[in-house]
């Protein structure tokens, strides 16, 4: 028999499915040390959380995140609530001796996470943060192949993540499912929210960035405010993009926005070395575009390959060769993986001084925006987690 591992969510919107679904699935496809019982879930309105504890099968739920931290039945805390909120509950839940698993960006910014780093670090728990396209087989792929040297010396970095929801000057601020546009709550906008996912990426295939230069534009000053019913302006970045130099000596061009019209969630990257090339699109995600200058002459070029063989990454606890697996697995392979790490009292990559690490591009990105000069990333060295 397992040990069982009682789950405490807090939230209930799009994550809080996202991570309940990896807590169900984990253990079907993966042999994990734990059995996941998902005990509790937490959040504000009781009627809905109610609904949503009966669709995904909690087994009981709260009102108040402090009251789910302090019971004794709850050996994890898993923050999908806004962002406002990750510091509170993460540095509680540290304190009471629980593992933490938290939603990205860890902070609103770099001085907020650095405390919750202290306080997961300090209780020794194991702790994780949900930059879950590190697991995409694909992406996984492409960092054995870098750490291979099949790219030799890298030059050039490049991402870009484009949406287009907030297009329309009638969209309110704040508020349930709109908090993402209030600085209060968000702390940026697709800085922190984006370029965040691009950035953690980046760092893990590609090492730390040194510094910066960078510009963001907010479209639309003014919106009317959910909560207060007035017109209050608006204090996140709709759009930002940067210029930027790895501590190995390669350039990164990064771009994130969502006022880019007809895109939904377009994130590729592509990364640039001495002997070829790599390009990777969420749109495509189970195939990896790779060109190699040491081919045959007169067959070198562009190839895709399909990442679906039993000996691509996370890919012989799936399907048959050939058939595809999508976005939400890359939230069970991290959930497998992360009770494989605290089995043994450790914390799973991206932890939370990796997701710091991200916090300190993202600073030093906004403060180049508003300096209008190339900025230092803050603590660059420790970017570019295992």
């Amino acid at each position: 028999m397992k040990n069982k591992l009682n789950i405490g969510l807090v939230g209930y919107g799009f994550m809080g499915r996202t991570h309940s679904n990896a807590f169900r699935q984990a253990p079907r496809f993966f042999d994990v040390p734990y059995e996941p019982v998902l005990k509790a879930v937490c959040a504000r309105n009781a009627d809905r959380v109610t609904s949503f504890a009966s669709n995904w099968g909690y087994e009981s739920i709260e009102t108040d995140w402090r009251a789910l931290v302090d019971r004794k039945d709850i050996d994890l805390i898993d923050i999908a609530s806004p962002n406002d909120t990750h510091a509170d509950i993460a540095s509680a839940a540290a304190r009471g001796g629980k593992m933490v698993m938290c939603e990205k960006p860890l902070g609103r910014n770099a001085a907020e996470a650095e405390k919750m780093v202290t306080a997961v670090e300090s209780a020794r728990v194991p702790n994780s943060v949900w930059y879950n396209y590190r697991r995409v087989p694909a992406v996984t792929l492409l960092k054995h192949l870098i750490d291979e040297g099949r790219l030799g010396r890298i030059f050039h970095y490049r991402a870009q993540f484009l949406q287009d929801w907030t297009i329309s000057k009638d969209l309110p601020q704040g508020g349930e499912g709109l908090w993402r546009l209030d600085v209060a709550v968000a702390g940026s906008g697709v800085t922190g929210d984006l370029l965040a996912h691009c950035i953690d990426t980046a760092l893990w295939l590609n090492g730390s960035i040194a510094d910066v230069t960078a510009m963001t534009e907010t479209f639309i000053k003014e919106r009317k405010h959910t909560l207060t019913g007035r017109v209050e302006p608006v204090g996140i970045d709709d759009a930002s993009a940067f210029l930027g130099r790895f501590q190995n000596g390669s350039l990164a061009l990064f771009e994130a926005t969502r006022y880019a019209r007809g895109h939904k969630a377009l994130y590729t990257l592509e990364i640039n070395g001495e002997h070829g090339s790599a390009r990777w699109d969420l749109h495509d995600l189970h195939r990896l575009q790779w060109f190699d200058h040491r081919d045959e002459g007169q067959l070198r070029g562009w190839r895709s390959v399909h990442i679906t063989d039993g000996d691509h990454p996370y890919m012989k606890h799936w399907w048959v060769p050939g058939l595809q697996i999508g976005y939400e697995h890359t939230f069970i392979h991290q959930f497998a993986e992360f009770l494989q790490a605290a089995a043994q009292g450790k914390a799973l990559a991206p932890t939370f001084r990796d997701a710091l690490a991200t916090d300190y591009v993202t600073d030093a990105v906004l403060k180049s925006a508003k300096s209008r000069r190339w900025e230092s990333v803050a603590m660059a060295q420790q970017a570019g987690a295992a």
